[in-house]
């Protein structure tokens, strides 16, 4: 699935290049001036092929030919960042800088051409109503949660027992915390699901109480101190049963599946590549056989 985690910003300057060069003939066009002799749009085409060409224009097709059967709304897209965003918390800038995206509206982009592979491939996907029950059934709405760290047991009780006596949760989190990225915002982890915290912080998360604070749960971390601030409401199963089929198809998904989805797709859109140095670029390399006799 990281073939959809390319930079669509690269692939756009790379095709957007090929355009000018062959709009009017102006091929030759000067994009540097220097003393030692100029650049043509040309040359710059050429350069940023060779470096980014496979990869950008492989992004570029996909994108191209799924738009065209699949749709991908701002809800979505929204819903996705909003998603991130309550996850990391103040950590969501720091992390779009680390990753190399320039903004929300590049994330964007590579959130549209995931979603629109992901829509493709579970075309393919089936979904049985006793696997959807069984999801269902099984399924933890997000919550809420801020904790504070430490690294024993000791310095885990004087906590709590601050917090018993009156202590300012946000405070005591930013004074004892050991866990950079949420001391400084008093604790908060943002909203989470399943499997996205360690098994032993998970099960005393969800088994508070809004507001309630836990006693002492010990991790491979070292010690937290857990208060649950909101629950989100699981709905009736007719409200999630779309959602809850989506899901099911999706977590049947491999690099394989996709990869066959993203075949039948240019195949349907009779995909042809007119630069012969990128002609080959959609075809998966031939598996090897073997010589030896059974």
């Amino acid at each position: 699935m990281k073939k959809w985690m390319l930079s669509l910003s690269i692939a756009a300057g790379v095709i957007g290049l090929s355009a000018c060069s062959n709009a009017g003939g102006e091929s030759g066009d000067v994009v540097v001036e220097t003393k030692a002799g100029n650049i043509t749009k040309d040359e710059l085409y050429e350069a940023m092929k060779d470096k980014y060409g496979e990869q950008a224009l492989q992004e570029l097709i996909y994108e191209k030919v799924l738009a065209d059967k699949y749709e991908i709304t701002d809800e979505e897209l929204n819903q996705k960042i909003d998603e991130l965003k309550q996850q990391l918390g103040a950590n969501f800038e720091m992390a779009l800088m680390q990753y190399g995206y320039k903004d929300e509206e590049d994330l964007k982009e590579t959130f549209r051409t995931g979603l629109l592979q992901e829509k493709a491939a579970i075309k393919d996907i089936e979904a049985t109503e006793e696997e959807v029950k069984e999801y269902y059934d099984h399924y933890k709405p997000e919550i809420k949660a801020r904790h504070i760290l430490v690294k024993d047991e000791k310095t885990a009780s004087e906590v709590k027992k601050k917090l018993d006596e009156g202590g300012k949760f946000e405070d005591l989190a930013k004074e004892y915390s050991t866990d950079p990225g949420s001391a400084a915002n008093g604790g908060d982890l943002g909203w989470f699901g399943p499997g996205q915290m360690v098994p032993e912080f998970e099960e005393a998360a969800y088994a508070l109480d809004v507001n309630e604070i836990s006693e002492p749960v010990k991790s491979e971390h070292g010690f937290h101190i857990i208060q649950v601030i909101e629950k989100k409401e699981k709905k009736p199963f007719e409200e999630m049963k779309k959602e809850m089929e989506y899901q099911v198809k999706v977590s049947k998904l491999d690099g394989e599946k996709i990869q066959q989805a993203m075949e039948r797709e240019l195949k349907a859109a009779d995909v042809d590549i007119k630069d012969k140095e990128l002609k080959g670029i959609l075809k998966e390399p031939e598996a090897e056989t073997g010589t030896e006799e059974k």
